[in-house]
């Protein structure tokens, strides 16, 4: 097949403007992302300093392999909320190469807010542990944090999603054969005790490292015992009386330097399953994506336009082009590495849907990854509709979407609305990495609408008391707060925040972070082909 053409000129107006646009908007992520690696006090530096500690970013740039990258998740959790400050929920996490190998790594940031965990903390460490399961990745830790915030112990401590989920899935991981090493660098205390308990190897930093289910102001409120920190948990204890401790290092940088041979030493990872071939550059280039992607979500947004900068060579097979087209299906490689690719060109029709089934089926039993491009607006509406069975059909989508094995990767490139954000692998539907662009808009439905039907509903009522019609006053009294609240909250900074995603990415980057995702996918064993039946034609 010949590569995919372009339409795009990069130098006309309406180019010129988008890119400008886009600009704006990565200018903004950029500043933000570096607001949340080194806003940090002078007091809380200084404090760390005094105690001979590396920071978090020193920790990360010593112990992950000079040049590789470093593919973050969650950078900007938490931003906004709890007053502000919690930058990345107080951990810097991410996969990075570590000795060669490809990790999951999650280090403690003890100059926010003492390290103290808030409930976004505990949701970023599950996600971490469940990129690792997924993927069959070790699992580094550099713990240095006081435990839960106990203004909030209600949203950390009791639910199925909270702190002992953590523990819970340690269990699960050990199980699995996923390797876990921690290093204690700081506090390690109450629930957070159990993280190196539960790991394989434990390195513990000799004087500022201390590991004990109650800290000594709760030993001597619980007790009456007055006990030092180190008396209570430190080396001496660990690494002599109670064996929790592996190794002992006199610092920061020795802990690093025996975490990295720990790791060096493992088993070498299965061979990877994923089709790949030599990767090649795309024909057209990534960074024209700054002048495609629209200024808002009313203008059109040709998929192929960002598939031909994304996919090696611009080669896309694809998929009845000609049935349900404003849903592209195709076949292409990512970095050398084989991807069925989804990707709206506008709302979902039944046709869109039984193309989409078959596809994700021929997908699965090819054992090819699921790349999902989503700009969806939902699904069609309306009774000729409903007659024609696009309830039963989305349906169809749904279930397929949820029930492949394959990895599936999603970038949501612009709006991700109702039902459409579900059939197109929204969070819900369990893709193995989900990345937003920043000009990403999210939620049940736009804007507008939602206030339309609001003020519908609100009319209908009026109606059944005899009432007339509202004045156009009392519909923008409606209307205005709908539209500022979907503003903020179907953002991409709200939807990051909150960790809907695993990051705001800039769209020249989005072919670079794939390539990693896939590489990590690729790590896990092959999942099998588990449908007892063929593929049915729809």
């Amino acid at each position: 097949m010949p590569p995919l053409p372009s339409a795009h000129d990069p130098a006309s107006p309406e180019a010129q403007a988008r890119a400008a646009h886009t600009a704006t908007l990565v200018a903004r992520l950029r500043d933000d992302l570096r607001a949340a690696r080194d806003d940090r006090s002078a007091k809380a530096l200084a404090r760390h300093r005094e105690q001979g500690k590396l920071t978090a970013v020193e920790r990360l740039d010593r112990l992950l392999d000079p040049g590789t990258p470093f593919l973050e998740v969650g950078a900007l959790a938490a931003q906004g909320l709890y007053e502000g400050g919690v930058h990345k929920a107080g951990t810097f996490a991410g996969i990075g190469v570590i000795a060669g190998r490809e990790c999951v790594v999650s280090s403690n940031d003890a100059m926010v807010k003492g390290g103290t965990i808030y409930p976004m903390g505990v949701k970023k460490a599950l996600r971490m542990q469940a990129i690792a399961m997924e993927n069959r990745l070790p699992f580094v830790s550099l713990v240095d944090s006081g435990g839960a915030y106990l203004p909030l112990q209600s949203e950390v401590f009791p639910d199925i999603d909270d702190g002992g989920r953590i523990f819970y899935n340690q269990a699960l991981m050990s199980k699995l054969g996923i390797p876990q090493v921690t290093a204690v660098m700081g506090l390690c205390t109450a629930g957070a005790a159990y993280i190196p308990a539960m790991s394989d190897e434990v390195v513990q930093v000799r004087g500022t490292g201390a590991i004990f289910l109650g800290g000594p102001p709760l030993v001597k409120a619980a007790t009456g015992e007055e006990v030092s920190a180190a008396e209570l948990g430190g080396t001496e204890v660990h690494a002599v009386c109670s064996g929790v401790t592996d190794h002992v290092a006199r610092d920061d940088a020795e802990a690093i330097r025996i975490v990295r041979e720990i790791v060096g030493r493992l088993p070498a990872p299965a061979r990877g399953w994923i089709d790949r071939v030599a990767s090649e550059p795309p024909l057209h280039d990534p960074a024209e994506l700054d002048g495609i992607v629209p200024e808002s979500l009313a203008q059109a947004l040709d998929p192929r336009e960002l598939i031909a900068r994304l996919v090696d060579g611009s080669d896309f097979l694809e998929f009845k082009a000609l049935y349900g087209p404003t849903l592209v299906c195709g076949t292409a490689r990512v970095h050398g590495y084989q991807v069925g690719i989804l990707a709206n060109h506008g709302v979902l029709f039944s046709e869109c849907a039984q193309k989409a089934t078959q596809f994700i089926q021929l997908c699965e039993k090819r054992r090819t990854p699921l790349l999902f491009l989503q700009n969806v607006p939902g699904f069609i509406i309306g009774r000729d509709y409903e007659r024609a069975g696009i309830t039963k059909h989305g349906h169809q989508m749904v279930n397929a979407v949820a029930t492949a094995t394959v990895p599936k990767l999603t970038v949501i490139v612009g709006g991700s609305f109702g039902a459409g954000n579900y059939a197109m692998c929204g969070r819900a539907y369990g893709p193995r990495f989900l990345w937003v662009w920043p000009n990403a808009k999210i939620g049940v439905m736009g804007a507008e609408q939602a206030a339309g039907v609001l003020i519908s509903v609100a009319n209908g009522q009026r109606e059944r008391l005899g009432m007339g019609p509202m004045s156009v006053e009392e519909e923008e009294m409606i209307r205005v707060p709908v539209v500022e609240n979907q503003a903020r909250e179907g953002s991409a900074w709200y939807s990051t925040a909150n960790l809907w995603d695993d990051g705001i990415i800039e769209p020249a980057r989005t072919r670079d972070v794939l390539g990693l995702c896939l590489a990590a996918c690729d790590r896990a064993p092959d999942p099998g082909f588990a449908s007892a039946f063929g593929t049915f034609r729809m």
